[in-house]
């Protein structure tokens, strides 16, 4: 199973024409079994970002399988600061636009692939001394990490099993920052259901992490942003990973001008 894991898009003023289209010639040239979107689809969840995101899911689609889930871009938290207000209008964008459902399961031969939403606006669970942190913090709660194991005991034995998520539970290399509360006790979580790989982003800085536990480990695919927000002048990028029966393996993309499309960069290979 190949997946193309891409995240961060940030259509709006961020996003960047011919980045874009070159995704769009990728994705429809390699065919990938799936398109992953970890999020932040838009930069102000404005409806016409999310049109121009829908666009882009539609084309996909053509062609591969695709899943999304919400970034914190996408949450229009000021409806319901502190859980104070109409929680429901925080999304609505969101739902009319890109999924009425904000933790979609997509379940193909061999594989199993679990959204789970992280991006929940400003929360008591999110607040922290920094007034930075304010609607960027992403949680999980352990109704959700129950529901993705619930999901991957009920798929056939065997079956890849793969988390789509918004927030990046290990720190990213500039930032030194996660995106996630809770991450050792989450990534434990995520071990103990036999999580093969877990797809995120946030960090806007392309990674590859590989977690290791007693009974085995877990790939982190942070995507970069494909827009002009890149953390630390560091190019635009997407992974691709290839989930095979006893492997994992990685490639990151790089945005390389000169010839104006993505280029296959580092390749890392895990044991499943």
């Amino acid at each position: 199973m190949r997946i193309c894991h891409v995240s961060d898009l940030h259509f709006g003023r961020p996003a960047v024409p011919e980045q874009i289209d070159a995704i769009e010639e990728m994705i429809q040239r390699e065919r990938y079994d799936v398109v992953a979107i970890s999020g932040d689809v838009s930069q102000r969840a404005r409806a016409g970002e999310f049109q121009r995101a829908r666009s882009f899911i539609r084309d996909a689609e053509k062609v591969s399988r695709t899943i999304c889930v919400p970034g914190n871009h996408d949450v229009r938290w000021w409806y319901a600061p502190l859980s104070l207000g109409d929680k429901a209008k925080m999304y609505e964008g969101y739902r009319q636009y890109i999924s009425a459902d904000l933790e979609p399961v997509l379940h193909l031969p061999g594989m199993t692939i679990v959204g789970l939403n992280t991006s929940h606006g400003i929360t008591r669970r999110t607040l922290t001394w920094n007034m930075r942190d304010l609607s960027i913090i992403g949680f999980l709660t352990t109704a959700q990490i129950e529901h993705a194991r619930s999901v991957f005991e009920s798929s056939p034995a065997g079956d890849a099993r793969v988390i789509v998520m918004h927030h990046n539970p290990v720190k990213g290399e500039l930032s030194q920052r996660h995106g996630l509360k809770n991450t050792r006790k989450i990534l434990g979580a995520f071990a103990e259901m036999g999580t093969d790989a877990v797809l995120c982003g946030h960090d806007h800085q392309e990674a590859i992490h590989y977690v290791e536990h007693t009974k085995k480990g877990t790939v982190i695919s942070t995507a970069g942003t494909v827009s002009n927000r890149s953390r630390g002048g560091r190019p635009s990028s997407l992974n691709v990973l290839e989930i095979e029966h006893k492997q994992v393996k990685t490639t990151t993309h790089v945005w390389t001008p000169d010839r104006r499309e993505f280029v296959a960069g580092a390749v890392k290979c895990y044991t499943r």
